[in-house]
């Protein structure tokens, strides 16, 4: 197993933090645009489709450039790094991949370009007031009437709706299995859908999204119905494992900042850096993020390379991320006492994505029991 980066992903690393570096600094870029009410930056996402990064998960025939997870986990592990917020994994990776791996070839002809470059963002909206990423956990109705569907329900802490152009939803269909489910693809001024940031100390915009007898035709139906689950539990594989490499990122940032301040912090004439307990906090942060992202990449060669256990990887590396990102984030608090609290030293951004991230995609006691499935226990 070799988990080193080769030439090309070394190259998407650099080109990304040299740009994010100059670009988005932490304090003047990334603090204006949380501080903002639908918490995005269109000039930012301009320069990210310019880059190509946009189109990076799908492939060249669709507008993209088909790079593998891999690669793309590395652009994630560098965006995490920096902290930055873009429509980037629920347009591209969730809403795009779901319409790559279950849509007609009329679907993706006329859909994924558009996301590839940028000029769509379609939101992605699974999860709901009884939080959950099992298919069992959607309950929002679809029932048919004349040659469309009625939409029903309600859709909780959906990210980036409040900049979308469209959102493709996954609704229950069926009540023959928890399985029974189908994805619908709809313009976000759909009569009938009304949508609301939910006020909070939340990292990334999240959003109430209601559904009140909103008539869908059958030609938004992305897939099969009563069809998506198959096709989305790929879909998340690779989402979560994405996830994960922001996660390591985020990690990787919340160390380095902890380690310098340990070493300027002066208390009793000497750096606060000294002090065992204070030792002990900086040496937990390293091994929780050397253990997310060597958990991670081990995930990544597995989907990738399309062994049997990759989604058994994958869960390991979301819960191992998902438990870690938030402590890192607290022992940090712990070295740095007031000052992690300052608006100007942003510490504080990285701890609201930590809280935000622990759960999305499934908490760890979700991937935990996804393992222990695979494991036959």
């Amino acid at each position: 197993m070799d988990l080193s980066l080769t030439q090309e992903q070394t190259l998407i690393r650099n080109t990304a933090r040299d740009f994010l570096s100059h670009e988005c600094p932490l304090i003047g870029f990334v603090r204006a645009v949380d501080d903002t009410e639908n918490g995005f930056s269109a000039e930012l996402w301009r320069r990210m489709a310019e880059l190509g990064w946009v189109g990076m998960s799908l492939p060249a025939e669709y507008g993209g450039s088909g790079s593998t997870v891999t690669d793309v986990a590395v652009l994630f592990e560098e965006l995490g790094y920096h902290c930055i917020t873009s429509p980037l994994h629920s347009s591209a990776i969730l809403a795009g991949g779901a319409i790559l791996e279950a849509g007609s070839e009329q679907q993706k002809k006329d859909i994924l370009p558009a996301i590839a470059n940028g000029s769509r963002i379609v939101a992605f909206a699974y999860s709901e007031p009884d939080y959950g990423w099992a298919p069992s956990k959607v309950k929002l109705a679809a029932t048919p009437q004349g040659v469309g569907w009625l939409l029903n329900g309600i859709k909780l802490f959906v990210p980036d709706i409040q900049v979308a152009d469209q959102v493709l939803v996954v609704a229950r269909t069926g009540n023959w299995t928890e399985t029974d489910l189908t994805m619908f693809l709809l313009d976000v001024n759909t009569q009938g859908l009304s949508h609301r940031t939910i006020k909070g100390w939340t990292g990334d915009k999240m959003n109430e999204v209601v559904f009140d007898n909103v008539y869908v035709s059958a030609s938004s139906i992305v897939g099969q119905v009563d069809g998506a689950w198959t096709p989305l539990r790929r879909v998340f594989d690779r989402a979560s494992i994405l996830l994960s490499a922001y996660m390591v990122g985020g990690m990787q940032r919340v160390f380095e900042m902890t380690n310098d301040f340990s070493q300027r912090r002066i208390h009793y004439g000497v750096p606060i850096g000294t002090f065992q307990r204070i030792q002990d906090y900086v040496v937990e942060i390293l091994n929780i993020t050397d253990a997310a992202r060597w958990t991670t990449y081990e995930a990544l060669w597995k989907l990738d390379g399309g062994h049997s256990d990759a989604s058994e990887a994958v869960s390991i590396a979301k819960t191992v991320s998902s438990e870690g990102y938030p402590k890192s984030a607290q022992d940090a608090h712990h070295v740095h006492a007031g000052t992690g609290g300052d608006r100007d030293y942003g510490l504080y951004l990285y701890t609201k994505k930590a809280k935000q991230l622990h759960s999305y995609l499934g908490e760890p006691s979700y991937h935990k029991i996804r393992v222990a499935q695979a494991l036959g226990i």
